[in-house]
């Protein structure tokens, strides 16, 4: 068969897989959910098996939508999205259970569930997922909208300090509340710079890749050219600053690090980078307050057991209590953890799941980051690998920022774990990102057309 021919095959689109794998995550959830119910003595609620039935029909939509649309994209990306939401759902109904009981106890009125809050957000989620799926064809589109995205993007960092609709929480600036919704805009944020950062790079990578002089054998580029790594970092230091959001400056800075890194292969970036972090975090550390507060939590939280280190503590014991296999769902004690429900979901997952548990559920980050880097691997066009490339990024940065601060690997931020924290901004933020990776993969996966041609060729080949 010639080459032509070959291209023409049809490439298995694994479906079928993907279906597979998005029910076993579905009957993961209700059996966790039952587990719950039946350890904490609150019993199966009677509307139980219609919100079962509801996360089922929603992910199984998504799925009919990918099979539709964008039938040779990866099928594992949807249904570790899909399962990862799940156990974000089944951990924050855990905790909504432990704080009806709490409240039944201390004769107080039993707070609004957030699980069914949540549930909201999930069902928005996948209808912007559905939206991208339906509306981008071709990813390639998105790279004539480059400085546009950049300029969004801005607009969206710098949106909390807006006088009238910012707010405060928790000390950091991150909200936007207009009439009765509250959101986080730095979430979107991260997509529209990801594409600008993809577009810019794929314009100017080899300009950058310029080698000037060498230091220790690594080839620094050009001064002319450090401009724009000098941009994004004094911007990362004003939402340190002004916003004091830890956790965004590290995203974006480290995002467009990688990605510049990926775009040139210039090892000098990386260099440039560290150093340039290391400048800030001194600096930071040392005229701001609230900068020097984390680093002394995380170097000796138990010395700030009763104030500012109260929730890393209660974070540890968590996970000591949980040991290798943990408690089970329903029999530990994750409510003691302040915000366990958003920044330190994993605490509660990790205590009731064990070291085993948590483990998993990295493991699945892992295959789903690792996909989404294949991707970029194997997509033809330089934007779509840089794009690909850095929306893979931001999952990496997210998992290791958290983990690394509810485990005091590094001081604490105030990133969310993706898909599994409450919160709309988040989840919503991330399912785009997985339909515009499934989108690429799409592209990259399809089999090539072979020329009319060619198949004519072919057969009277095979007449001979």
């Amino acid at each position: 068969m010639s080459t032509a021919a070959r291209a023409a095959t049809v490439q298995p689109q694994r479906r079928n897989l993907e279906l597979f794998l998005i029910i076993v995550a579905w009957g993961l959830g209700v059996l966790g959910t039952l587990q719950v119910a039946w350890s904490t003595g609150e019993g199966v609620h009677p509307r139980f098996w219609i919100t079962a039935g509801v996360v089922g029909v929603i992910a199984l939509t998504t799925h009919i939508i990918v099979r539709w649309r964008v039938p040779y994209a990866d099928p594992f990306m949807l249904p570790i999205a899909t399962l990862l939401t799940i156990l974000g759902l089944v951990m924050i109904y855990r905790l909504d259970v432990a704080a009806a009981q709490r409240a039944e106890r201390n004769d107080n009125p039993i707070p609004t569930p957030d699980v069914y809050n949540q549930l909201t957000w999930y069902a928005v989620a996948a209808t912007l997922f559905i939206l991208v799926l339906i509306v981008l064809r071709d990813h390639r589109v998105l790279q004539r909208y480059t400085y546009t995205a950049g300029l969004i993007g801005v607009i969206l960092l710098l949106l909390p300090l807006a006088p009238v609709i910012g707010a405060t929480v928790n000390g950091a600036t991150l909200w936007v509340r207009i009439g009765g919704l509250t959101f986080q805009p730095a979430e979107a944020a991260k997509i529209f710079l990801t594409i600008f950062f993809a577009g810019y790079l794929v314009v100017t990578r080899d300009s950058l890749a310029l080698v000037r002089t060498k230091v220790l054998g690594i080839g620094f580029p050009r001064a002319r050219d450090f401009g724009p790594i000098l941009i994004v970092w004094a911007v990362s230091l004003g939402v340190l600053i002004f916003e004091r959001d830890l956790g965004t400056s590290l995203l974006f800075f480290g995002l467009f690090v990688a990605m510049l890194y990926i775009a040139t292969q210039r090892v000098s970036w990386l260099v440039l980078g560290a150093g340039l972090f290391a400048i800030g975090a001194v600096g930071a550390y040392l005229l701001f307050g609230h900068v020097r507060t984390r680093v002394q939590v995380w170097l000796d939280p138990f010395a700030y057991a009763d104030t500012g280190g109260y929730q890393i503590v209660q974070s540890l014991y968590g996970f000591s209590n949980g040991g290798l296999f943990g408690t089970g769902l329903g029999r530990g004690y994750p409510d003691l953890v302040p915000f366990a429900n958003t920044d330190f979901i994993l605490a509660g997952l990790g205590e009731e799941l064990g070291l085993t548990g948590v483990f998993a559920i990295l493991l699945l980050y892992a295959v789903l980051i690792e996909r989404g880097l294949r991707t970029a691997v194997t997509v033809r066009d330089p934007f779509g690998q840089l794009l690909a490339a850095g929306l893979s990024i931001t999952f990496a940065i997210q998992v290791f920022v958290i983990v690394g601060g509810v485990t005091r690997l590094i001081p604490l931020t105030g990133l969310t774990t993706p898909f599994l924290s409450y919160g709309g901004s988040s989840l919503v933020a991330n399912w785009v990102i997985i339909a515009i990776l499934l989108v690429i993969s799409h592209r990259a996966r399809r089999p090539a057309a072979a020329p009319a041609n060619a198949d004519t060729a072919a057969t009277q080949v095979m007449k001979r």
